[in-house]
């Protein structure tokens, strides 16, 4: 595997300048080390400080956690359903007639998110600028980058994305994606993962960029405009959101992970606080996580969609009854 490549010292690597070699190195042979030392390099600052001694975090332990065979038919299984929803999907999503008014109203009115940038936008792309860029400073002093590919921080860089991209159709169709796959945020604060955070605010940064990934759809729900949310009967985005998510799982982030040995989001063996540990671990959060998918966008947008009335009418309430007691 290539970890033991990437954990290799310099000084395995032949040099050019050695003074046993009594003839010159050809530059050929010199440039290949070279070139040799900076693959090694490179990998050794990806994933060279995954450490395989804490559980579900990688090794070869972790990768053969699951039988060849029983990997291979998951993996079959979820990547044609995949395939299968996100086809459906699109073929719905492009009859539909809701997309095509939002977007000529949208154009025509540049309401809501139009216009220039807000003040409340621009500091909530600083704020998770910096979160992510603490996040990213905290991957490379661990040589853990690769731990970058993981979903929650994908989603982290396309909020970012939203926020300093003017309002567009494009900029609509990927909120409206987003906000469907929101579910590993929720799971990471109902089950974090802390037992590789060792340096000093590294647990804290963890909880703050998961709590912002709530925060960004949240604010662009309300400011409306190209940031406008299909109908809540509208299952279909949802659905093509699901589809997405795990052939961004099974097959890339599984693919990575078994020639890299590293447990990206747990697609190798379980994490230490998997409820459903065990052999058949990925079928269980294969059927929890579709129905998550698909309910939890939902429920925030209609939280958003009503939060706000519904506070109103508890203010107005009351002051009403504080009238009526006075």
């Amino acid at each position: 595997m290539f970890r033991q490549d990437a954990g290799a010292p310099p000084s395995s690597i032949p040099s050019s300048s050695s003074s046993s070699c009594p003839y010159p190195v050809p530059r050929e042979e010199k440039w290949r080390t070279m070139s040799r030392y900076n693959v090694y390099s490179l990998l050794d600052w990806v994933y060279g400080g995954v450490d395989p001694r804490f559980e579900g975090n990688g090794g070869p332990e972790c990768a053969a956690f699951l039988a060849p065979r029983q990997r291979l038919s998951e993996s079959a299984v979820v990547v044609l359903l995949s395939v299968l929803e996100i086809a459906l999907a699109l073929r719905k999503i492009g009859r539909s007639k809701e997309l095509q008014v939002t977007g000529k109203d949208w154009s025509r009115s540049r309401g809501g998110g139009g216009g220039g940038d807000s003040l409340g936008k621009n500091l909530l792309l600083v704020s998770l600028c910096m979160t992510f860029g603490v996040e990213v400073g905290f991957k490379f002093a661990t040589k853990t980058v690769i731990y970058l590919l993981n979903p929650c921080h994908v989603v982290t860089m396309v909020q970012i994305f939203l926020l300093a991209c003017p309002p567009c159709k494009a900029s609509m169709v990927i909120f409206r994606l987003q906000v469907h796959m929101l579910n590993g945020a929720l799971l990471a604060l109902m089950f974090p993962i802390l037992n590789t955070r060792l340096l000093p605010f590294e647990k804290e940064i963890y909880y703050i960029q998961h709590v912002m990934l709530y925060l960004v759809p949240v604010y662009l729900l309300r400011k409306g405009g190209a940031y406008k949310p299909e109908p809540l009967g509208d299952m279909w985005w949802a659905l093509l959101a699901t589809g997405i998510l795990f052939l961004y799982h099974f097959i890339f982030l599984q693919g990575l992970g078994m020639v890299t040995e590293v447990n990206l989001n747990s697609m190798l063996c379980p994490a230490v606080s998997d409820p459903f540990y065990g052999p058949w671990y990925r079928v269980w959060a294969t059927a929890h996580q579709t129905l998550l998918t698909l309910v939890h966008g939902k429920a925030l947008t209609f939280l958003c969609q009503n939060a706000g009335p519904a506070c109103r009418a508890l203010l107005d309430a009351a002051r009403l009854r504080s009238k009526k007691m006075d």
